[in-house]
């Protein structure tokens, strides 16, 4: 059972990550009939450890903590992405897996618990900001780029900040059940489930590499997204042959064509979900899935969430 939370923090810690553990955890709801967890904020680095806020953070309790533990959350941090780790630390951490504790990130805490070793040949959730770096560095961990949470049990790791809220009911509720996740999650004023794979907000990605040859087709490409366009007619474009220029494409942009628009065509709707009160049949004719049924059943695909559930989460249910 889930009983005893040690959240565990080094030097320059994310208050607003710690506080997601903090409530979630640390708070006596037995006046609800909810259960209290014996919780503790455990320090990796002294007695007082500082913020990227600029204050200070004060705890008794050091690594030994971690030995009883049930669960070791892992908060998020300044400079967590290229620092080293105390080997004491790093050590609790693999030690509380093979006694059979939990062990979850909270954005870039992740990297903590890949420098342990605890993420090798496992899937994992990460900021999208941090994900090449985190792919980068320990590559032998998949990354899932764009998702909220992944649970390998026994180790959790999850997005941005709300994906951390996530991440904590979706263990409460794996634990004790959906009561006691759905009355927590009333009480943050949170969505009591979204489930993991659903999708990150992300901003438009730029190409991985410079786009020396079709550089001038992807500008066209996203200035006209409702059209449908073959290789054929991009090649032309291009002033190449069809096969040279999908090579071309993949290398400078590594995805495909028909991706790489699919994926703007989304953006495009996302845009204008959260931006513009037009129909989502208006916006489906303006980013070229032509229907509204073909721009959900895109959208739910690259997202994990529907057209007018995404406007809701921007916007208010009354956008919807």
């Amino acid at each position: 059972m889930l009983k005893n939370v040690a959240a565990v923090l080094l030097n320059g810690v994310h208050p607003f990550e710690l506080g997601v553990v903090c409530e979630v955890f640390g708070i006596d709801r037995s006046d609800e009939g909810l259960p209290v967890y014996d919780f503790a904020v455990v320090s990796a680095e002294g007695p007082d450890l500082g913020t990227h806020c600029g204050f200070t953070v004060s705890t008794p309790h050091g690594l030994e903590r971690l030995e009883e533990a049930d669960l070791i959350a892992v908060p998020a941090g300044e400079s967590y992405v290229d620092r080293d780790y105390p080997p004491e630390l790093l050590a609790a951490l693999r030690r509380a897996v093979e006694r059979g504790a939990r062990v979850l990130s909270v954005c870039s805490g992740v990297f903590v618990l890949a420098a342990a070793g605890l993420l090798d040949g496992r899937r994992c959730a990460v900021h999208w900001h941090h994900a090449e770096q985190l792919a980068r560095r320990y590559p032998r961990l998949a990354v899932e780029q764009d998702v909220l949470y992944v649970d390998e049990d026994p180790v959790i790791t999850s997005a941005g900040t709300a994906a951390g809220i996530d991440a904590c009911l979706h263990l409460v509720r794996k634990e004790q059940g959906p009561e006691v996740a759905n009355k927590i999650a009333r009480r943050m004023v949170v969505p009591p489930h979204r489930d993991g794979g659903q999708a990150q907000y992300i901003e438009r990605p730029l190409p991985k590499a410079p786009c020396d040859t079709v550089g001038e087709v992807l500008v066209w490409m996203e200035e006209h997204l409702d059209p449908e366009v073959t290789v054929e007619q991009l090649a032309a474009r291009a002033h190449m042959a069809p096969r040279t220029f999908a090579r071309r494409f993949q290398q400078e942009t590594g995805t495909t064509p028909y991706r790489w628009i699919l994926r703007q065509r989304v953006l495009r709707a996302q845009e204008l979900l959260e931006g513009s009160d037009e129909t989502v049949d208006a916006i489906a004719a303006r980013t070229g899935f032509g229907t509204a049924a073909a721009l959900r059943h895109q959208f739910v695909r690259a997202l994990g969430t529907t057209p007018n559930a995404y406007r809701r989460a921007f916007r208010g249910p009354q956008a919807a």
